[in-house]
C-alpha cells in the first residue's frame, strides 16, 4: 500500500522543487505525492510540477487561501493511504525515508505515529543546531540500542509537554486514528502538539527511531519565527498549555498536568526570541499564511 506524502504549498519555489525531488527519488517509490497549493500567486510551481508527468504526483489548488490549519486539515481529508506524511514544501527527505518509516510501521502496526531521526538545515542547506533544536535533542526519549522508543498515554503526553521534541513534517501518521481525532480548529503553532497529545489521550502510541532520514529546514521566515516576534505564538501556546493542564488534571494524569503547567521550553524560546528581536536579528519577512 502506498504512503501518501501530502505537501501543503505556499513558499520558496526553489526549495519546493528540492522537496518534491527528494520525495520522487526515494529508494522505496511506493508512494503518492499530493501537492495542495494554497493560492500561491506565481504559476511557475504548478507549471513545473505538472511538467514532471510522474503518475505518482497529483496537484490541487485551493479555491481560496485556507491558511496553515485549514490546509493541513484539507491534507488529512484527501489522504487515501493507511499512512501519510504532511511534509513541508521546504524540507528534504533522505533517500531512505520512506523505506525506514514503512519498516517501522510494519514492526509497530498499532502505532499512531512514527517519529524518525531528523537533522536541521538552514536556507543554504547547511546542517545547523540552534539552541531550540539542541534542547529538543536533550528532551528526545532515549531508546535501547537496536530498538526504537515507544511512548503512550500519560508518559507520551508528559514528554511532549516538557518540550515538543518531534518535527511535524517528518512524522508518519496512521490515517485512522488521526481522522478520529483531527486537528483542533483555530491553532497554527501548536496544532501538531495538540494532535499528538489528543492521540495519547485516545490510547495512541508514538514510536521514535533516532536514525536520521529527514532534513527539516529552519529559517527566519517561518510562521513560528514571525509570530515569535509579534507575540501571537506565545499567546497561543500559553492558552493551550493552561487548557492542557486542566484537561490532564481532570483525566487523572498528574505528571502530565505538571509538565503542561511548566512548559519550560516555551518560556525559554520566548525569552530567546524577544532578545533576538530586540537585537534586530529576527525580522518578519514573508511567512507562509
Amino acid at each position: 500500500m502506498p504512503i501518501d506524502v501530502m505537501m501543503p504549498f505556499y513558499g520558496d519555489v526553489a526549495q519546493f522543487r528540492q522537496a518534491v525531488t527528494s520525495v520522487l527519488e526515494q529508494t522505496d517509490g511506493d508512494l503518492r505525492l499530493v501537492v495542495i497549493d494554497d493560492c500561491y500567486p506565481d504559476p511557475e510551481p504548478a507549471d513545473w510540477l505538472t511538467s514532471l508527468t510522474d503518475p505518482r504526483v497529483r496537484y490541487l489548488r485551493n479555491e481560496t487561501n485556507l491558511g496553515v490549519n485549514g490546509n493541513f486539515r484539507r491534507c488529512v481529508d484527501l489522504v487515501e493511504a493507511e499512512h501519510f506524511v504532511v511534509m513541508g514544501c521546504d524540507d528534504v527527505m533522505a533517500p531512505d525515508y520512506v523505506s525506514t518509516v514503512r519498516s517501522l510501521a510494519r514492526q509497530h502496526p498499532d502505532a499512531a505515529v512514527i517519529a524518525p531521526g531528523v537533522e536541521v538545515i538552514d536556507d543554504r542547506d547547511q546542517v545547523v543546531r540552534p539552541l531550540g533544536d539542541r534542547i529538543k535533542t536533550l528532551l528526545t526519549p532515549r531508546a535501547r540500542p537496536g530498538a526504537p522508543a515507544v511512548l503512550n498515554g500519560e508518559a507520551m503526553a508528559a514528554s511532549l509537554y516538557h518540550g515538543n521534541w518531534t518535527y511535524f513534517p517528518s512524522l508518519l501518521w496512521r490515517t485512522g486514528p488521526v481522522r478520529d481525532v483531527g486537528f483542533r480548529p483555530g491553532l497554527e503553532i501548536v496544532l501538531d502538539l495538540a494532535l499528538l497529545v489528543d492521540l495519547a489521550a485516545r490510547g495512541g502510541s508514538l514510536v521514535h527511531d533516532p536514525r536520521v532520514v529527514f532534513r527539516y529546514r529552519r529559517h527566519q521566515a517561518s510562521v513560528s519565527s514571525v509570530q515569535a516576534v509579534d507575540g501571537r505564538r506565545f499567546a497561543e501556546e500559553n492558552a493551550f498549555f493552561a487548557d492542557e493542564a486542566r484537561r490532564c488534571a481532570e483525566r487523572g494524569w498528574p505528571r502530565a498536568a505538571r509538565a503542561a503547567r511548566l512548559h519550560a521550553t516555551s518560556r525559554l524560546n520566548h525569552a530567546q526570541s524577544r532578545a533576538l528581536a530586540a537585537a534586530g536579528r529576527l525580522r518578519p519577512s514573508s511567512a507562509t499564511p
